[in-house]
C-alpha cells in the first residue's frame, strides 16, 4: 500500500512549497504547503490529469479548475472555503486555499461514529448559511456530502469545500456532454431523472447529509447503482430512527417534489428553534409536504410569501415515511425510472449493466455496518469512504462469465492483459506491481490499489474463506469495523463479498476501506479487491465495479 507521501522538495510557482498530502477528491489532490512570501500554511489543490486522455479533455479539466476557483472566490462567507490564489505550473492549474486544521465530516463519522442530534442541527445550520450565500450568487454546489464538509478542530467551524462541479446561473458547467456528475446517495431525484436543477437540489442533499451525520449511513445507500437509483427516485423514504428529533426538517428537505421542498429560510427557522428550545416545531401546511406548525411554538414566524394556496397532503410525524408518490403501478413512476435510467446510462460507460440493475428492484441490501466480514485475500487493508465527484456505475455481478468483447472498456480506463492469465479494465495511469502471489494495479500515489489473487479452491468455498478472514480481522487490522460478508454469485459461480473499514497506518494517512469479491471458477478461487481511503468511497466503488464488470479469467496460463 502506498502512503500519503509528501513532496517537500517541490516548489509551486516559486512560492508554495508542498508538504504532506491531505486528501484526494474527484478533481485532484490537496497538499499542505507553506507560502514562503507571506509565511503562512495553506492548502494547495493540484488538478489531477489522467494519463492518456485527449488534449481537449485535459484542457476542459484545467478550465474546470479555474472555474472552481472563480466560483469560490465570489463567496465571502465563513462557511465557504477561502481561495487565496490560482497559479499554473507543469501545464496544470493549482488552487491555493486556506488551510483548515481538522478533518472532513466523512472522516469524523468513520472514526468517531454518528453525531448527536444537536450537533447535526448545528452542522446543518452552518451549511445552510454557506448554501444561502452560494445561492445568492447564483452558485449551486451540486455535490454536498460529508466528504466535502470540513470540521475545524479548534473552533468547530463547519466549512463547505470542493466546488469542482458547481454550476453558475447563466454560465456553463464544464462536464462532458450527457454525463452525470455527483454522488448518487446525495443527489436530488429531479437531477437523477433529468429534471431541473436549482437551489432545492442542494437542500435535498443537505437532508441526506444530516441523516448520514446522525445515523452514520445515508438513507439512500444500497449495494448497487440500481438500488441507489430506486431509493432516491421511487422507493419509500425511511429516515433513520436516530433522526426523530429532527424529523420535520428531514422530511421537509427530503420532499421529492422540489416545489414543495422546504427552502433554506424555512430550514434555518426550524434549526434555530431546535437549537434554542430542544424541540423542533412542525411545518405549516402549504409550506412544504411535512407537518403542521405546533401552536406551542409561537416564536416561529414563517415567511408568508413562501406559503402556497394549493392544497397538498402532509407527512405525519411517524417513524416510517409515507408511501412514495410514485406507486408501484404508476405510469408516472415508470416514466421517471426510464428517464433516470437513460440519464445514468449516458453517465456510465459501455459495459455497465445499469438496465438490468434498475429493472430488478429487489435491492434490499442494508448498508455496511453489519457484524460479518472476512480475511483480505491480499493481506492489504486499504480503502476509503464517501467519495468525490463520480460517474456512477453498477455493482451488480454479471449473470455469466464476462467476455472482453461484451464489456468495452469505459472512458478513463484501459484493459490490461496480465501475465498471470487474466485481463480487466483499470484506470488510466495505474501501473502493475507484484507482492508475492498478489498482483496490484495502482496509482502513483498509492491512494487506490486494485488487487488480484489466484489460488486453488478451498473447502467451504469463498464464503467460508471470507468468514474465516473476517474472524481474524480485528487481529490484522487496527480499528477493524463496519465489516460484513455477503454470499453472492459472479458469472454464475458461487462468490462472497467482504467489506470493511479500518484505521489504516501512519503511512496511509487515515481510515481506509476495502471491497473484496472472491469466487470459484474453473477449479480456481479468484480474489478481486480494492483498497482506498474512506473519503474516496465513491471513486473506489467505481473502480471496483468496473474491474468486476470487465475481468476475464479465461486466458489464464495452462
Amino acid at each position: 500500500m502506498g502512503s500519503f507521501r509528501g513532496e517537500g522538495d517541490r516548489l509551486i510557482a516559486g512560492r508554495y512549497r508542498l508538504g504532506a498530502r491531505l486528501g484526494r477528491g474527484g478533481m485532484g489532490t490537496v497538499w499542505r504547503a507553506t507560502d514562503h512570501v507571506l509565511g503562512r500554511e495553506v492548502a494547495v489543490k493540484e488538478l489531477r490529469v489522467e494519463e492518456g486522455i485527449p488534449e481537449a479533455e485535459a484542457r476542459n479539466q484545467r478550465e474546470r479548475t479555474f472555474l472552481e476557483a472563480r466560483t469560490v472566490a465570489q463567496l465571502a462567507h465563513p462557511g465557504v472555503i477561502v481561495v487565496h490564489d490560482v497559479v499554473e505550473q507543469d501545464d496544470r492549474p493549482w488552487i491555493v486555499m486556506e488551510l483548515i486544521d481538522g478533518r472532513s465530516l466523512s472522516d469524523q463519522l468513520a472514526a468517531d461514529g454518528p453525531v448527536p442530534p444537536r450537533e447535526a442541527a448545528r452542522i446543518g445550520r452552518e451549511l445552510l448559511g454557506a448554501l444561502r450565500a452560494a445561492h445568492a450568487h447564483g452558485v449551486l454546489h451540486r455535490d454536498l456530502k460529508p466528504a466535502n464538509v470540513l470540521m475545524e478542530a479548534s473552533t468547530g467551524r463547519v466549512v463547505l469545500t470542493d466546488f469542482g462541479i458547481a454550476q453558475i446561473t447563466g454560465g456553463t458547467t464544464i462536464t462532458e456532454t450527457g454525463s452525470f456528475v455527483g454522488t448518487p446517495e446525495y443527489t436530488a431525484p429531479e437531477r437523477m431523472s433529468g429534471g431541473r436543477t436549482g437551489p432545492e437540489s442542494d437542500l435535498w442533499s443537505l437532508g441526506a447529509l444530516l441523516c448520514t451525520a446522525i445515523n452514520g449511513t445515508s438513507p439512500f445507500y444500497r449495494d448497487s447503482l440500481g438500488g441507489v437509483l430506486h431509493a432516491v427516485v421511487t422507493d419509500d423514504i425511511h429516515p433513520p430512527e436516530a433522526a426523530r428529533p429532527l424529523l420535520p426538517l428531514v422530511r421537509g428537505l427530503l420532499e421529492r417534489d422540489p416545489d414543495r421542498r422546504l427552502d433554506a429560510e424555512g430550514a434555518e427557522l426550524l434549526l434555530e428553534e431546535y437549537l434554542r428550545t430542544g424541540r423542533m416545531p412542525e411545518v405549516p401546511p402549504g409550506y412544504a409536504a411535512t407537518q403542521r406548525l405546533s401552536e406551542s411554538s409561537p416564536f416561529l414566524r414563517w415567511p408568508s410569501w413562501r406559503r402556497r394556496s394549493r392544497s397538498s397532503p402532509t407527512l405525519r410525524s411517524a417513524p416510517t415515511a409515507r408511501p412514495s408518490r410514485f406507486s408501484r403501478s404508476s405510469p408516472a413512476r415508470a416514466r421517471t425510472v426510464v428517464a433516470a435510467l437513460l440519464l445514468l446510462a449516458s453517465a456510465v460507460s459501455a459495459g455497465v449493466a445499469a438496465v438490468a440493475v434498475l429493472l430488478d428492484s429487489t435491492d434490499d441490501a442494508k448498508p455496511p455496518g453489519g457484524s460479518t466480514a472476512t480475511r483480505s485475500p491480499t493481506g492489504d487493508p486499504s480503502s476509503e469512504s464517501p467519495s468525490p465527484t463520480v460517474t456512477v456505475t453498477s455493482t451488480r455481478t454479471a449473470t455469466r462469465t464476462p467476455d472482453p468483447e461484451d464489456n468495452p472498456v469505459p472512458r478513463g480506463y484501459r484493459r490490461v492483459t496480465d501475465p498471470a492469465g487474466f485481463s480487466l479494465a483499470v484506470p488510466n495511469g495505474f501501473t502493475r506491481s507484484v507482492e508475492g502471489p498478489r498482483i496490484y494495479y495502482g496509482d502513483r500515489d498509492g491512494v487506490f490499489r486494485i488487487g488480484v489473487h489466484v489460488q486453488d479452491e478451498e473447502p467451504g468455498g469463498p464464503l467460508a474463506v471470507m468468514r474465516d478472514a473476517h474472524a481474524e480481522g480485528p487481529k490484522r487490522y487496527k480499528g477493524y469495523r463496519d465489516a460484513r460478508v455477503t454470499a453472492t454469485t459472479h458469472g454464475g459461480h458461487r462468490a462472497a463479498l467482504w467489506e470493511f473499514t479500518w484505521n489504516g497506518t501512519a503511512a496511509d494517512g487515515g481510515p481506509r476501506q476495502t471491497f473484496d469479491l472472491s469466487w470459484d471458477e474453473g477449479g480456481r478461487m479468484y480474489d478481486l479487491w480494492i483498497s482506498a481511503p474512506v473519503g474516496e468511497r465513491a471513486t473506489a466503488r467505481r473502480h471496483f465495479d468496473t474491474a468486476v464488470e470487465t475481468i476475464d479469467v479465461g486466458r489464464r496460463k495452462p
